[in-house]
């Protein structure tokens, strides 16, 4: 498939920008969904509305969504941008946060009458998120100023006393500064959210995730916004419908469905594959090219996901904590006790809604789809900012492979998250190089932030290879358009069997 490059203009900068803020957002709520689903099970289970109740292994439920998760998600944050230290000095510094924040409650609560309903615990989520890559980036710094000039013996004093003393200021500034601004930040979005649910206007927040997944911009309003206030409410009623805002499976179904029955072309021949990937899988992006070969169809996403919103609210069900990936059995997976009949309907309604908005649409529409696919998906990898390992079950195809006389003993499929599309497509590859008879050969996916130059061939979207090569310059370096079927991989196993020859 040809691409071309241009430019880009102010407006792609700005959501280039975006994208990327959700993206650091994303890779430190991520890696820490099992602690969060660890939690879930907790509150599912042993709170006296849970289906074992237990007093005694309840206890655990509180510590761990005010202490725990949030010192994880700093310390992950932290080791993003300065390895160990970073996530050691962040870990600290969001103590500071959680203190400083408990202070302000309590000193509230102590002005209210004994009869006036307490202020609850603010979870320091977003405190973590800010304070964790805060921290280190200063620990970096400080790393920096006296970096190759200690003298020998003393290395390990200045290190350990440095950031001992970085994690001791970063948590003042945590107590005295982070923790006011988050507590108010969470009580205006909190009392947003309660507006919308009060005059029954939370399926408008449709109007903006659809067209925001689409563009690969939800990821900011997913982890910076729904998810610290999907787990506060979680934690004081046990479920909570944020976490199914963005979720819900349901309309990229219905949309899928409509383009198996309705489509032409090759879109129609990929649809059936691409909803079991979707819904099955739980990685959503396999649908966003279908969106953006017919723009009128964010219409039917919009239309289907008010739809299972408002059903979701209708019959007050919703989940324990986020369900990652949006598969249909992670939601089930996190579905609060009695709620479980409301979660399938709302799915069902949403998928059907999509469905007939799409169906008419595509009834309407007498262009023919076929050829249009291929550009649809690189125009979605062009607004992701990487390749998408799913995608290339749809269209194939690729650019930008190397020879080289090199063995090949470790490959990495990189891309931002390091998760859902590069898995998939290491998934793809690790299978054909075994097949070719190669075993010593290891396939695997990271994110780009994680590449380290001891890699042989790295295998990238073609708009985040320069990205790629930046990490790991000595490494060959293979750009593609599809992650699930790019011609690239017959390729590098046929470069592996030249290379690899004993």
């Amino acid at each position: 498939m040809a691409t071309t490059t241009s430019s880009p203009a102010s407006g792609t900068s700005a959501r280039v920008r975006v994208q990327r803020f959700g993206t650091f957002l994303s890779n430190m709520i991520m890696p820490n969904i099992p602690a969060l689903i660890a939690w879930g099970l907790l509150t599912a289970l042993f709170i006296d509305v849970g289906w074992l109740p237990n007093a005694d292994l309840a206890t655990m439920v509180g510590p761990t969504i005010h202490y725990l998760l949030p010192i994880l998600i700093a310390a992950t944050g932290g080791r993003m941008v300065h390895g160990d230290r970073g996530a050691v000095v962040g870990a600290f510094a969001v103590m500071g946060a959680i203190a400083g924040s408990d202070l302000l409650v309590a000193e509230f609560n102590a002005t209210l009458p004994e009869d006036a309903s307490q202020l609850g615990q603010v979870h320091m989520f977003i405190g973590a998120m800010i304070l964790g890559p805060l921290a280190a980036y200063v620990m970096k710094r400080v790393d920096a100023l006296w970096d190759g000039r200690i003298k020998a013996g003393f290395e390990m004093l200045v290190n350990m006393f440095s950031a001992g003393i970085v994690a001791f200021v970063m948590a003042i500034v945590g107590f005295w500064v982070v923790a006011p601004v988050v507590n108010e930040v969470m009580e205006v979005l909190g009392n947003a959210v309660e507006t919308l649910v009060d005059n029954n206007l939370l399926p408008l927040t449709s109007l903006l995730i659809e067209p925001a997944k689409v563009f690969f911009l939800n990821n900011a309003i997913n982890h910076g916004v729904l998810t610290p206030l999907g787990l506060t409410e979680a934690a004081e009623s046990g479920k909570s419908v944020l976490f199914l805002l963005e979720a819900n499976p349901g309309p990229g179904l219905g949309l899928l469905l409509a383009y198996s029955v309705f489509g032409r072309g090759i879109a129609k021949v990929t649809a059936p594959g691409a909803a079991i990937i979707h819904f099955l899988g739980g990685i959503h992006e396999i649908y966003f090219p279908y969106v953006l070969m017919k723009p009128k169809l964010i219409l039917a996403m919009i239309a289907g996901g008010m739809t299972g919103v408002a059903v979701n609210v209708a019959l007050d069900v919703g989940l324990r904590a986020p369900a990652a990936p949006g598969s249909i059995f992670a939601v089930y997976a996190q579905t609060a006790r009695g709620s479980y009949l409301g979660v399938t309907l709302a799915v069902l309604a949403s998928a059907a809604v999509t469905f007939a908005v799409a169906a008419v649409l595509l009834k309407l529409d007498k262009s023919d789809d076929e050829g249009d696919l291929a550009a649809a998906t690189a125009q979605m990898e062009a607004n992701k900012g990487k390749k998408s390992s799913v995608a290339s079950a749809l269209t194939g195809g690729g650019t930008g492979t190397a020879t080289t006389t090199r063995e090949i003993k470790n490959i990495v499929f990189a891309c931002d998250a390091g998760m859902g599309s590069s898995a998939m497509g290491a998934s793809v590859l690790r299978k054909k190089i075994e097949a070719s008879g190669h075993p010593e050969v290891t396939v695997v996916n990271k994110a780009i932030s994680n590449l380290s130059d001891d890699v042989d061939l790295v295998v990238t979207h073609q708009d985040l290879t320069d990205r790629a090569r930046e990490k790991s310059p000595s490494a060959i370096h293979v750009s593609v358009d599809n992650f699930m079927g790019s011609p690239r991989y017959d390729e590098i196993v046929t470069m592996v069997q030249d290379n690899n020859r004993a």
